[in-house]
């Protein structure tokens, strides 16, 4: 193969619309515009959400919701996911991130625990948040449980 015998793929390249060639052509007189009006006009056309002067859709509808600027979001680890981990491991949010057990959230107020699954070996825990039964597991299994 050589590169100046390299084309694009079949149908990915279409020729462009030759208008006001002729009556033969499809698209000669008035190129495909019909006649006169908006639509014809150099410009002419509305802006998308345009409804005739009628009140547009997205005003008539109500308004909805509220974001909590100061709403607190965790990143969320559940037990299955610690449960390979070996005994005596610190598991904090840099170490969380770092083997990649769980995803990344906009506004990160630290790491939350969740129980669902099993543990096995005894970890400690350092975390923001932890449910009952995730700090109830994990102290049962021999490890701890540190909130911070």
């Amino acid at each position: 193969m050589r590169i100046d015998t390299i084309q694009p793929a079949l149908g990915a390249n279409t020729p462009a619309k030759r208008l006001g060639r002729g009556i033969g052509s499809g698209l000669g007189k008035t190129s495909g515009k019909g006649h006169k009006g908006q639509w014809a006009r150099s410009g002419g056309g509305v802006r998308p959400g345009f409804e005739g002067g009628q009140t547009p859709l997205h005003r008539r509808l109500p308004k909805r919701g509220f974001n909590n600027k100061f709403r607190k979001e965790y990143v969320i680890v559940n037990l299955s996911a610690l449960a390979g981990i070996e005994a005596g491991t610190v598991v904090d949010y840099d170490y969380v991130m770092a083997n990649k057990l769980a995803k990344q959230v906009k506004n990160n107020s630290g790491l939350k625990v969740l129980g669902a699954g099993e543990i096995g070996s005894a970890i400690t825990v350092k975390a923001a948040k932890f449910s009952a039964s995730a700090k109830e597991a994990i102290e049962k299994a021999g490890g701890k449980a540190e909130t911070l």
